[in-house]
């Protein structure tokens, strides 16, 4: 059986991670039905897009009026958005967001969960934190918010306190070159294959390009 090594780039504040990565679900799901000799083993890369929103956060609403330049261009990049969440069965209530969280506790968090926890309960933690923003409109920046969420996906909350403990002013993962600045980024064996909240059918067919490569390159060996 072949193995590979897939992982995606994400911050939890970013409405593409959570369609690429809902688009690669369906993807995953269909890979292992035409390439069954294939096993996938997937990893999440988190990258604080961010750091200088304040710890406190700051209003949702004023954050990006300043960074896109006014209404009409909220409306057109909000409008993006929604159609593309549609499109991949993703709920996303961006009405319900009142503040733009700083990430840093939330990737501390996940980092630390991937070390205590199994598959079933990082994935639960995975959607309930991309939940609470997208859907709920907690506040991820809200320790108390991140233990609730913690306690919901069957974690003990006491491995957490170093990844919870006040000071972090900034999260630092793995450094992966262009994966530093790029979300949702893919990658395969560790180099970039595909970029952005793709379709399912583009994705899928990036990433049978990307084992024929492989399966060539070992032939040739």
């Amino acid at each position: 059986m072949l193995n590979l090594q897939l992982e995606m780039t994400f911050d939890f504040i970013c409405p593409w991670c959570l369609i690429g990565k809902r688009n690669l679900d369906t993807v995953l799901r269909a890979f292992a039905q035409q390439r069954p000799e294939v096993r996938v083993n997937l990893s999440w890369l988190g990258l604080q897009l961010l750091p200088q929103v304040p710890m406190q956060g700051e209003p949702f609403a004023e954050f990006y009026l300043r960074r896109l330049g006014g209404k009409r261009a909220v409306r057109a990049r909000q409008a993006e958005v929604r159609n593309a969440a549609r499109k991949a069965g993703v709920d996303i209530e961006l009405e319900r967001i009142r503040v733009m969280p700083n990430t840093t506790y939330a990737h501390r968090v996940f980092q630390r969960a991937a070390q205590v926890g199994t598959p079933v309960q990082l994935e639960c933690l995975l959607e309930q934190l991309f939940r609470a923003h997208f859907v709920l409109g907690d506040d991820l920046g809200q320790t108390d918010s991140l233990r609730r969420i913690l306690r919901a996906c069957g974690y003990q909350t006491g491995d957490f306190e170093q990844a919870l403990t006040e000071g972090a002013r900034y999260f630092i993962g793995r450094r992966v070159g262009l994966a530093d600045s790029s979300v949702p980024l893919f990658l395969l064996e560790g180099r970039p294959f595909a970029l952005g909240a793709q379709p399912p059918e583009q994705l899928l067919a990036a990433l049978s390009r990307a084992v024929e490569r492989k399966h060539q390159a070992e032939a040739g060996a």
